[in-house]
């Protein structure tokens, strides 16, 4: 199978060894660890992955330096978190986009499962849609929080989806990873980092992350946030329709976004600004 794989990790010894089997098929695995203190990096060691480590300083940052410094030995590469794993049947789809696709296309867009206590959310998972595959040399990083990944060339959808786990390691760990995220990303709304946002390209872009980064800009802006985003999930994306695990995300995103509101608020008055 002619596609490099590149697994980022910090402390993923729960998680590791289920990613690195899923792509057993690839004979040019790559990990790029962030200096885990737990097992990982001897579990890696362990199989024929190869293992690269780099102090982390910053999400986009750390997936440019994977992209960038690493040498593959395939054109295109697969890209994934250890709590990812990539299912038989989206394997034969990934092989006949490699075969089919003309030199203008460079990266494919593949669709992501998450998944909460054996229940795939597929009415409340809020983003379907991720450039996973790409030649490296072709796309970069940029924005340090929900990374976006610039292309240069076309993007084309592949067939199939490949699974997310989450809550691996437990709701605990969700919600400490996700109290950092609304840090940073509170931090980018009261520095006005967040850019000036389009209707047409929220509404009509045929680049689903370009439409999503614009949405997210709009959703910025709006009052009462965490109760739009939760009516937005069980009332227009029908979250209960995922029984008791499709209710828990809508209310843990619901509190992910409060987070945020509270300490935009709190960085503003630390900052003296208007509130």
């Amino acid at each position: 199978m002619s596609i490099s794989v590149l697994i980022l990790t910090k402390n993923e010894e729960k998680d590791i060894k289920g990613c690195l089997e899923s792509v057993s098929w690839s004979d040019d695995i790559h990990v790029l660890d962030s200096y885990s203190t737990d097992n990982t990096v001897g579990i890696v060691q362990n199989t024929d992955a190869f293992i690269t480590q780099r102090v982390f300083d910053g999400y986009a940052s750390q997936r440019n330096y994977g992209l960038h410094h690493i040498k593959y030995k395939y054109s295109w590469l697969l890209i994934l978190d250890a709590d990812e794993r990539v299912p038989s049947q989206l394997l034969q789809n990934l092989e006949a986009f490699i075969a089919k696709m003309p030199a203008n296309v460079v990266a494919g867009r593949i669709r992501r499962r998450d998944f909460l206590w054996g229940q795939w959310l597929k009415h409340a998972q809020i983003s379907p849609y991720y450039v996973r595959l790409v030649r490296p040399e072709k796309v970069r990083y940029d924005r340090e929080i929900n990374e976006v990944l610039l292309v240069d060339g076309d993007t084309e959808d592949v067939l199939g989806y490949f699974d997310h786990y989450p809550f691996s390691k437990g709701i605990d760990h969700w919600l400490i990873k996700h109290n950092t995220y609304s840090h940073m990303e509170a931090e980018l709304i009261v520095n006005n980092n967040i850019i000036e946002p389009s209707l047409k390209a929220a509404l009509f872009s045929p680049d689903f992350n370009e439409r999503r980064l614009h949405q997210k800009a709009f959703f910025y802006r709006m009052p009462a946030r965490p109760f739009i985003k939760f009516c937005y999930m069980m009332f227009f994306r029908l979250s209960f329709l995922d029984g008791k695990a499709g209710f828990t995300y809508a209310c843990l995103q619901t509190i992910y976004e409060y987070f945020i509101v509270l300490k935009a608020y709190e960085l503003r008055l630390n900052k003296g600004q208007k509130k």
